[in-house]
């Protein structure tokens, strides 16, 4: 269903761009099957940066006057509001990776109703339906993501981590802070006490009546944690001076090398940027890896990327062979790079593995450099409380990036 190209994603967004205005708008929240030609089919490419925020949503405004689009503008902005603010509550996500393990460990995830659900076996038509679709395509329309977590959580009464990572696994645009933080809200951790409860009559209806499930739960009770620790604060987007010889790490975080250097012009001042490589490593997402369709995804991505970034010397970047530390140094001493510039890693697998590549080069005395998009500077520190007072900002945001 998703080419992993940066091409592929294009294509999709000029076909989109004529409906993104009254038409997403009026018919978003329908799920009328795997076609989905009511909604824009570009988070896999956004996810992984084939394509930018920005350049989406211009497309979308030079088509559409923002006042149409605004649905779908809110949609894009979603994504990065959940980035932020999970930036600064990163404790959300140490707490869920620690739960998945310690569930993964429990012996009653190896038997019953979590391993039915899997598989597909609940007895519930719409639930074994969009697990088999999930599986088979890596993808699930957003209101099914909803009606699938409730009742995960509160029919099926199934821990709430093991259905985020089931999904984190196998989404070709699993996100980290998307993921887990719209479980979180679905089973009222997220919004204090609010939770989500699908009903068989929304499903219906939105389903254009493929599904109409009995037996759902018709109360639920929102589930409880320990208190948060205070906030954290966005840390500074700075840039360390460069040494003569620098090289450009791409990982599936951030794959649009083009982007990149024209937004960090300095990256190619004196023919600096000698080298550029890429790596990725998908099976992190989970202790139970990823979906062979999620590393097909991302493994053909990370070649579509490699293939499109060009050094100074005009040669494609180097696909590593795994995103060990070790290959990375590799790598780095191969090319004589006084420093690696690694494009910004929001909270999840990849911003820990990083950091630990951070560790590794620096004591063999070379310089990692992160640089943080502007598209998350200017958002992420108003991601601090609810969507819709970060939405607001949405109007000043657009106008600060000139669309």
């Amino acid at each position: 269903m998703f080419t992993p190209t940066r091409a592929a994603g294009l294509e999709t967004l000029g076909l989109f761009v004529p409906h993104a205005g009254l038409d997403y708008a009026r018919d978003r929240n329908h799920d009328t099957g795997p076609s989905r030609e009511n909604v824009s089919g570009l988070s896999p490419y956004l996810r992984h940066r084939l394509l930018t925020e920005r350049e989406v949503v211009s497309a979308v405004l030079e088509r559409h006057r923002f006042g149409a689009c605004e649905k779908f503008v809110q949609e894009v902005f979603w994504r990065t509001y959940w980035k932020g603010w999970l930036e600064q509550n990163p404790e959300v996500w140490r707490r869920y990776r620690r739960d998945v393990a310690e569930f993964g460990l429990a012996s009653d995830t190896r038997s019953g109703g979590y391993r039915e659900a899997i598989a597909g076996h609940t007895g519930i038509d719409a639930m074994d339906a969009w697990v088999r679709e999930l599986v088979d395509t890596g993808y699930l329309h957003n209101h099914t993501r909803m009606w699938f977590a409730s009742i995960w959580i509160f029919t099926l009464g199934l821990p709430w981590q093991l259905g985020a990572d089931f999904f984190y696994r196998h989404l070709l645009d699993g996100d980290a802070a998307s993921n887990t933080l719209s479980w979180r809200w679905v089973a009222g951790l997220q919004t204090a006490g609010k939770t989500y409860l699908a009903t068989a009559s929304n499903i219906s209806r939105y389903t254009e009546g493929r599904f109409s499930p009995s037996g759902l739960a018709t109360s639920a009770r929102a589930i409880i944690e320990e208190p948060l620790p205070t906030r954290s604060p966005i840390a500074l987007a700075e840039c360390t001076s460069l040494g003569a010889r620098v090289g450009l790490l791409l990982h599936e975080e951030d794959l649009d090398a083009a982007s990149l250097r024209a937004e960090f012009s300095w990256l190619d001042s004196n023919s600096r940027l000698v080298a550029i490589a890429g790596s990725a490593d998908p099976g992190e997402r989970s202790p139970s890896g990823a979906s062979d369709a999620v590393r097909r995804f991302t493994v053909s991505a990370l070649d579509d990327a490699a293939k499109r970034a060009l050094d100074a010397f005009g040669r494609p970047a180097r696909v590593l062979p795994d995103a060990l530390p070790s290959t990375v140094l590799k790598w780095a001493e191969s090319e004589r790079l006084d420093t690696v510039v690694v494009p910004n890693a929001p909270v999840g697998p990849v911003q820990q593995r990083m950091l630990t590549l951070g560790a590794a080069l620096a004591s063999e005395g070379i310089t990692v450099t992160i640089v943080r998009r502007r598209w998350d500077t200017l958002a992420w520190p108003y991601a601090a409380r609810g969507f819709f007072p970060f939405s607001e900002r949405i109007p000043e945001l657009l106008h600060q990036h000139g669309l």
